[in-house]
């Protein structure tokens, strides 16, 4: 069921929103200081390219997270949790689309405060 979700999710936007989060990793990797938020958002870029099946785990990592998520919501996950939440209204029209909704609705959560979080299969 969950390759199911995942093909159907893929078809109906995960694909776009994947390329956003690549996109974004690898403008943080051109700086040095950018490569560890680079690297979160191509795991995020997998998470959202297949979601169903996985589980994301809030993992204390202290101060540092803290002050990567400030940065992080002022240079792209503003941009990506928008995406998401109107995806997820799109999705959500329909019956059949609610529990692809109820995903782009949980990748809008991990845009915004994506560091501190893992992702468990």
């Amino acid at each position: 069921m969950n390759f199911l979700g995942n093909l159907v999710w893929i078809i109906f936007g995960g694909l776009i929103h994947s390329i956003g989060w690549l996109l974004i990793g690898a403008l943080w990797c051109l700086t040095i200081i950018g490569i560890p938020i680079g690297a979160q958002c191509f795991k995020m870029a997998s998470l959202q390219l297949a979601p169903f099946g996985k589980d994301v785990v809030t993992v204390n990592n202290g101060g540092v997270s803290l002050i990567a998520n400030i940065f992080w919501l002022i240079f792209g996950g503003l941009e990506l949790a928008i995406g998401n939440v109107i995806s997820g209204i799109i999705m959500c029209a329909t019956i059949v689309g609610i529990p692809f909704g109820l995903q782009f609705f949980k990748m809008a959560s991990l845009s915004l405060m994506p560091f501190g979080k893992e992702i468990s299969t």
